[in-house]
């Protein structure tokens, strides 16, 4: 199975510019998803989507891969479809989608998705990840999505809202959604060719548009936190948890 592994990235940030090349300990932030990613069994190659030369420049300054996409991408996944269609990729390859603001993403959960392609070919084409949270403050935080899905660990719904709502009880299990896709080649280009979902454009969730339009997503819950980068005081901590580990 080629497994291609893409970064998407990008320089404007209405909340963090320059977000990619924040350092973290001494190496920008991409670096380090880059580096970590690279640890992954069963990657064919790894690139950084961008369409900005400054992180091309950085990234091909520590020896990555990068792949420069049109300014035009609205989202993520349009920049996946702009790389892959420049890749050549095969209908049936596999690709990885990880956000380029994830510098502690652990590589065996990354792993976890590229099993999953594995062991049930040819059921689904789409699949990510789920972490049980711990942090109470993360519950009814709408930063950290939330998700529930069924006894065959197929996605039902992610939110923003904390899900499920326990009538009843205080204490039970809620899952975050971690920010880290696996699918066809094939299915990117079906994903793209949807129109936008009302629940999509509600919730401001891409993954969304996929379950609306009755595309089944395989999940995979990890034993391992990725905690997303998404201002200034996210780097410190990040820098505090990479000296913890």
């Amino acid at each position: 199975m080629n497994v291609t592994l893409l970064i998407p990235a990008r320089y404007g940030s209405s909340r963090f510019p320059g977000k990619p090349l924040a350092p973290i300990n001494g190496k920008p932030m991409i670096q380090h998803v880059y580096e970590r990613a690279g640890l992954a069994k069963g990657l064919s190659a790894i690139y950084v989507a961008t369409d900005d030369v400054r992180i091309k420049e950085a990234v091909e300054a520590f020896g990555g891969k990068v792949v420069m996409t049109g300014a035009e991408a609205a989202s993520g996944t349009d920049r996946i479809e702009d790389a892959i269609t420049q890749l050549g990729l095969a209908d049936d390859d596999l690709v990885i989608n990880l956000q380029g603001d994830q510098p502690l993403i652990d590589p065996i959960s990354i792993e976890q998705v590229i099993e999953l392609f594995a062991r049930h070919p040819g059921e689904f084409e789409m699949a990510t990840l789920g972490y049980q949270i711990s942090d109470k403050e993360e519950l009814d935080d709408p930063k950290h999505v939330k998700m529930v899905f069924d006894n065959d660990m197929y996605a039902l719904y992610f939110s923003r809202a904390r899900i499920p709502f326990g009538r009843d009880v205080s204490e039970y299990p809620v899952y975050k959604h971690l920010g880290v896709y696996a699918y066809t080649r094939r299915f990117v280009h079906t994903f793209n060719s949807l129109p936008l979902g009302k629940l999509e454009d509600l919730e401001k969730l891409e993954q969304l548009r996929a379950l609306e339009y009755g595309h089944k997503i395989k999940v995979a819950i990890s034993a391992f936190d990725s905690p997303e980068v998404d201002t200034p005081e996210d780097i410190r901590r990040c820098e505090n948890r990479l000296k913890v580990d």
